[in-house]
């Protein structure tokens, strides 16, 4: 079960954060690259700058890892933070981004908490507690066929370089089921999951910040969460994740596995 003072924490920042952010929508100045597509801005690091002072404020022995300030700290309780989830949407004036912050121990979160400021949705989730979205009970939908379910996926920021670039897999599924989306947030790809928005997520090369809180939100809606190879612990690097309803989870492997198939 969750510390709920912890859970208490991660629901006020992430509105206090998501404040921020719809403050600044619209008025994005300077744009910086730490890769070729993979943009930052002064809202990303303002956002997690709020995020960091705050819990190291309230629980100074815990250990951070954000996206923006990497890792800080040594102890088994981690939070993991992504402050902008959805950069390039927000620097264009797409209004698809959320804030993302998970807590957990030992490599295992056991809360999440990812907040869309503007559509002031919170979705929340802790270990045995179940999932919600403004204080509603969240499930996973029932879809049990590929060729009937609504997937959502993304893209490596190395999609230019890397032979794993996800796009014979996207035709894949395309060519299998209702349609594929792509949003440009892998954290509300996973909140729209839990609510059953989205039947199944598949990605590859996602970092730690952009699914933790997501996974618990899935698994206490009441679906699955793997590696793409069907593996555990999504956030051990090399990582990939899958998270869909268990009647469409083992569907998505497959095809995962052989996408000719």
């Amino acid at each position: 079960m969750s510390d709920p003072s912890r859970l208490e924490l991660a629901l006020d920042l992430a509105r206090r954060a998501g404040a921020l952010l719809r403050d600044g929508y619209g008025r994005v100045g300077a744009v910086h690259y730490k890769g070729p597509i993979d943009p930052v801005t002064e809202y990303d690091l303002r956002s997690e700058s709020l995020i960091r002072d705050a819990i190291h404020s309230a629980f100074p022995e815990d250990s951070i890892l954000g996206e923006e300030g990497g890792a800080s700290g040594t102890a088994p309780g981690r939070w993991t933070v992504d402050p902008l989830d959805g950069t390039v949407n927000f620097a264009h004036n797409i209004p698809i981004f959320a804030v993302s912050i998970a807590y957990g121990v030992a490599d295992r979160p056991l809360l999440g908490v990812i907040y869309d400021p503007m559509r002031d949705e919170l979705y929340h989730a802790a270990a045995g507690e179940g999932a919600w979205l403004n204080g509603t009970r969240m499930h996973v939908s029932t879809v049990e066929h590929l060729d009937h379910s609504l997937l959502v996926t993304g893209f490596p920021y190395d999609i230019r370089s890397t032979p794993n670039n996800n796009l014979g897999h996207y035709a894949a599924f395309a060519m299998r089921s209702l349609g594929v989306r792509r949003l440009g947030s892998a954290c509300l790809d996973l909140a729209y999951v839990a609510a059953g928005r989205f039947d199944g997520f598949w990605e590859f090369a996602v970092e730690a910040w952009d699914i933790a809180a997501g996974t618990v939100l899935v698994e206490e809606a009441g679906g699955r969460v793997t590696r793409a190879d069907g593996q555990p612990d999504p956030l051990e690097p090399p990582t990939s994740i899958v998270a869909a309803n268990p009647q469409l989870h083992p569907a998505m492997l497959a095809l995962l596995s052989d996408p000719g198939a």
